[in-house]
């Protein structure tokens, strides 16, 4: 079964040279392993995985690609846009978890540019009445950290300092406490695959981009000001996958057998999540919700506040 594309128009990117021959190191070993086409997802499937969940078949996750092809975001270290980065991972994500029976999984491609493009994206999240709201994105650093290369004969950017991945959930959305479980049921995925997260957003040379770090044990950091965290009906969170000026986490990133093991994690965390028990009324006051849910998926958790 094909995951569902929300698209306005047809992307289309080409694939540098060097990112091709990152997949193809990989896939020279792996048995049966071949490149597919930028239109569909790239690398092995991850190890089959069932979803557990009894409500799997309905219940709709939206993998939202960070991004549009006019407006990429970051540039890695060898030139690459970030909105390629996004797209290729986004759609593994999504064909991982349709093959483990979220049938109903949609992936969320935006061509309108922002601002307006991330409310469009909310509001077409919304409007299908999803269950759970994953952005998908990779990072960089301040341009006052970067540093200079030569590569390809170009000039481009870069910073070695500070690999890792990193999760971002909104502390004044409405489903707060759900979205901050599934970050940490994502996270601790993650870190079970040997993945480690970034914790340089606590430091001051961030400036405005210093995070206040809500989950020291899954990465967890809290984000207010992001439209598609806020705007939102359901639980939702940003992935930044790791960072691509980072020279050797650039390439990993690009590899199959990572791309494998995001979307691995993705699921395990999203089949935790679907399976959680849920409060019997929606009469409790909202502290006391927010301690009950994450007491039920992490146990000897306590609110935390800003």
């Amino acid at each position: 079964m094909k995951v569902r594309a929300m698209r306005l128009t047809t992307v289309c990117c080409e694939t540098p040279r060097w990112l091709r021959a990152a997949a193809c190191v990989v896939l020279l070993w792996h048995p049966g392993g071949a490149i597919a086409a930028d239109s569909e997802a790239i690398g092995p499937a991850a190890q089959r995985y069932t979803a557990i969940c009894a409500r799997a078949a309905t219940f709709r996750t939206v993998i939202d690609v960070g991004h549009t092809a006019d407006a990429p975001g970051a540039t890695s270290a060898r030139g690459v846009t970030e909105y390629e980065f996004n797209l290729r991972l986004a759609r593994k994500i999504s064909d991982d978890l349709v093959a483990a029976g979220f049938a109903r999984t949609v992936l969320m491609v935006t061509a309108e540019a922002p601002r307006a493009g991330l409310f469009k994206r909310a509001a077409r999240a919304n409007a299908l009445k999803a269950d759970l709201f994953l952005a998908i994105h990779h990072d960089s650093v301040p341009e006052a950290m970067l540093q200079t290369w030569q590569f390809n004969g170009a000039e481009q950017h870069y910073n070695d300092s500070y690999p890792g991945h990193s999760l971002f959930v909104s502390t004044e959305h409405g489903n707060r406490a759900d979205s901050l479980a599934f970050a940490h049921l994502l996270g601790m995925a993650l870190k079970a695959r040997g993945l480690t997260y970034t914790p340089h957003y606590t430091d001051k040379i961030m400036g405005e981009r210093r995070r206040v770090l809500l989950d020291a044990k899954a990465g967890v950091y809290e984000f207010n000001r992001l439209v598609v965290l806020m705007q939102v009906q359901m639980p939702a969170a940003l992935l930044e996958a790791g960072s691509i000026v980072n020279r050797d986490e650039e390439l990993a990133l690009a590899t199959p057998e990572r791309q494998a093991l995001i979307g691995g994690a993705v699921v395990e965390a999203v089949d935790a999540f679907c399976k959680a028990p849920k409060p019997k009324t929606s009469s409790v006051p909202s502290s006391a919700h927010d301690v009950g849910l994450l007491e039920r998926l992490w146990p000897g958790s306590r609110g935390r506040k800003k």
